[in-house]
């Protein structure tokens, strides 16, 4: 989990709008987009992002 007053100040690198903690991931809904986070450090690169909400594993 991201620190609270860290996510106040994090953006997402395409729209410039918030992002909401989901433990290890920083996801941005609006795009359905979600950011990793590794060892406690976002990853906030529009290459490393994953499509959200996550497909389940089959």
């Amino acid at each position: 989990m991201i620190d609270h007053k860290l996510l106040e100040i994090l953006a997402c690198p395409v729209d410039k709008q918030p992002l909401e903690d989901h433990g290890d991931y920083l996801v941005n809904p609006r795009l359905g987009k979600a950011y990793p986070v590794q060892e406690g450090i976002p990853v906030l690169l529009d290459d490393e992002a994953v499509d959200w909400p996550l497909e389940a594993s089959n």
